[in-house]
């Protein structure tokens, strides 16, 4: 999966998300989080461990936007708005434990993909990106680092060197 046309099933197992902007939101099994309103979209089968990396990345300063299902919605200016459904607004499940509350965001422009059905293997990989509501969304796969969560914190703080 690289380049802009790729492709990302994994996002969610009911459909994969429409590439135009003509079908203006959809709701995808995904968790996503937010910081301040740079938002990343944690996609993967059940069990992967969506909300797992959505609590590590909150005890780093991410705010858990939603779990488990979350909104997609084009905006005016191309962007693509992330919120929860108001069913589960509010709560994330851990296993072991149950259900949490939270003090969730109320949404955030999506600025990452995060792809837990895919594990990185490349120290310097190349750049992927998915199609998402006729944009194309950088794109990363799970990586066995410990850093990881606190990673893509960073990237949603402050971006990416895109020269090497």
């Amino acid at each position: 999966m690289t380049g802009p046309g790729a492709q990302n099933s994994a996002i969610t197992p009911r459909r994969t998300l429409p590439e135009n902007a003509q079908e203006a939101s959809v709701v995808v099994h995904a968790t996503s989080v937010c910081l301040e309103t740079r938002a990343a979209l944690i996609t993967g089968p059940s069990g992967s461990g969506k909300s797992s990396l959505a609590l590590q990345m909150m005890g780093l300063g991410a705010q858990l936007i939603s779990d488990d299902q979350t909104l997609l919605r084009g905006t005016a200016n191309g962007e693509i708005w992330l919120s929860s459904p108001e069913t589960i607004k509010s709560m994330i499940e851990v296993r072991g434990i149950g259900l949490l509350r939270v003090d969730p965001a109320k949404g955030g422009i999506l600025r990452l993909v995060v792809n837990l059905a895919e594990i990185e293997t490349e120290r310097f990989p190349e750049r992927r990106h998915v199609p998402v509501l006729g944009n194309h969304v950088r794109c990363v796969h799970k990586t066995e680092s410990p850093a990881f969560a606190a990673s893509l914190v960073q990237y949603l703080k402050a971006g990416e060197v895109h020269d090497r």
